[in-house]
């Protein structure tokens, strides 16, 4: 009899374990009854190995996000594969590691984001410079174009520069992150009366690098053009990106912000 009971057990144990793992793989999530919304990431493995390393943390870390803000999470590397008409079923594009390099597929980012789409940006997805031929990302960006950058990667401390919009509410004033590489832009995207920057490198880091060192100027790092439903987060170069707590809640913050802007309406409210 105490045999049978162990194998019953066992047996009652390993039942649990497959309805468990159903659950957790099906959809909905935990805190959504349906489907809120379709998020995409777009990444490229054309590009440093550090930025694809990135990039692919990144995936991870929406996938296990999606579980219980309830969303359905695409991604692909081919941005070819989506036109206007497709990007209109997502209310959130995240590109981690770059951004389109085709003439069309540009034209389809610039339709999509110049009719109420969201971007979630980070670190070489803004990247441009005099090679970069593409005015009207520079635009979108802010105005700002790569000037220099430090190196080699670094922790760094930053400062919130507006404690009251929805991405920095819940941050420290001042926090260190983890190393990575950091652009600067000139000039300086705070000069645009239409950006509204959230965090910037503290000047007490200067001189900032070793091969390559930064030792002046202005350094905002996460920021939102007003006249788009966006974030950019300078962030994105290495495998560290994803340890540290107080930056996971700020790139949680600026997802939720951009697709809670929706023109469609809230999806975290229904």
């Amino acid at each position: 009899m105490k045999l049978i009971n162990i194998v019953l057990g066992l047996l009652f144990s390993v039942f649990i374990f497959h309805i468990n793992a159903q659950e957790t793989e099906r959809y909905p999530a935990n805190y959504a009854s349906a489907p809120r919304f379709k998020a995409l990431i777009y990444y490229t493995t054309n590009a440093e190995e550090a930025h694809v390393q990135f990039a692919r943390q990144t995936v991870d870390f929406f996938k296990r996000l999606s579980w219980g803000d309830g969303y359905i999470l695409e991604v692909t590397t081919d941005f070819s594969q989506y036109n206007f008409e497709k990007l209109k079923e997502f209310d959130i594009l995240i590109m981690p590691d770059g951004c389109p390099g085709g003439a069309a597929e540009r034209k389809s980012f610039e339709q999509y984001m110049e009719n109420g789409g969201g971007w979630l940006g980070f670190h070489a997805s803004a990247y441009n410079d005099k090679n970069t031929n593409w005015p009207w990302l520079v635009n979108f960006l802010g105005g700002g174009v790569f000037y220099c950058n430090n190196w080699p990667p670094q922790p760094v401390l930053v400062k919130t520069d507006n404690n009251q919009h929805a991405v920095t509410r819940n941050l420290p004033q001042s926090f260190v992150v983890p190393a990575s590489e950091w652009y600067q832009w000139n000039p300086s995207p705070r000069k645009n009366p239409d950006v509204e920057i959230l965090v910037s490198i503290a000047p007490e880091n200067y001189p900032l690098g070793i091969k390559d060192v930064v030792s002046f100027g202005d350094w905002p790092i996460v920021w939102t053009n007003k006249n788009y439903r966006m974030i950019y987060l300078n962030m994105g170069h290495g495998d560290e990106e994803y340890t540290d707590a107080t930056q996971k809640l700020l790139f949680i913050n600026a997802f939720r912000w951009v697709v809670s802007q929706s023109p469609k309406g809230d999806p975290f409210r229904k």
